[in-house]
C-alpha cells in the first residue's frame, strides 16, 4: 500500500525559508513521478514542482528561483525547499506521487498523479 506523509510545515514571515519534506511507503521514489501541489482556501489546487522519474524537474512560474525540489532515493524521501517566502505563498501543501510515465507538460497537473498525501500547512505573514 502506497503512502505519503508530509511534514515541515509552519508558520514564518515573509522572506523566511522552510524546507518541506514527504517520506513514501510502499515504493521506491526512483519509479515514480513526484510532485508538490498547494491549495488555498477558495482556490484550486496547483502544481508547485515536481520531478519526474529521470530526475528532470519542473517549477510554477511563481515559485521559480525561490522553491527547489530534491529527493533522496535512500532515503526514499522527497523535499521542497521553499526560500524567500510570501504571503502568496499560504497554502496547504501536499505532495503526491504515480508509477506511470507522466509527460513533461502534465507534471504539474494534480490529474496526473494517483497518490497522495494529508497535507502540511504553510503560513507566510507579511
Amino acid at each position: 500500500q502506497v503512502q505519503l506523509e508530509e511534514s515541515g510545515g509552519g508558520s514564518v514571515e515573509a522572506g523566511g525559508s522552510l524546507r518541506l519534506s514527504c517520506a513514501a511507503s510502499g515504493y521506491r521514489y526512483s519509479s515514480y513521478c513526484m510532485g508538490w501541489f498547494r491549495q488555498a482556501p477558495g482556490k484550486e489546487r496547483e502544481g508547485v514542482a515536481a520531478i519526474a522519474r529521470d530526475g528532470t524537474t519542473r517549477y510554477a512560474d511563481s515559485v521559480e528561483g525561490r522553491f527547489t525540489i530534491t529527493r533522496d532515493l535512500a532515503k526514499n524521501t522527497l523535499y521542497l525547499q521553499m526560500n524567500s517566502l510570501k504571503p502568496e505563498d499560504t497554502a496547504m501543501y501536499y505532495c503526491a506521487g504515480d508509477s506511470r510515465v507522466i509527460p513533461k507538460w502534465s507534471l504539474l497537473g494534480p490529474r496526473s498523479y494517483n497518490y497522495w498525501g494529508q497535507g502540511t500547512q504553510v503560513t507566510v505573514s507579511s
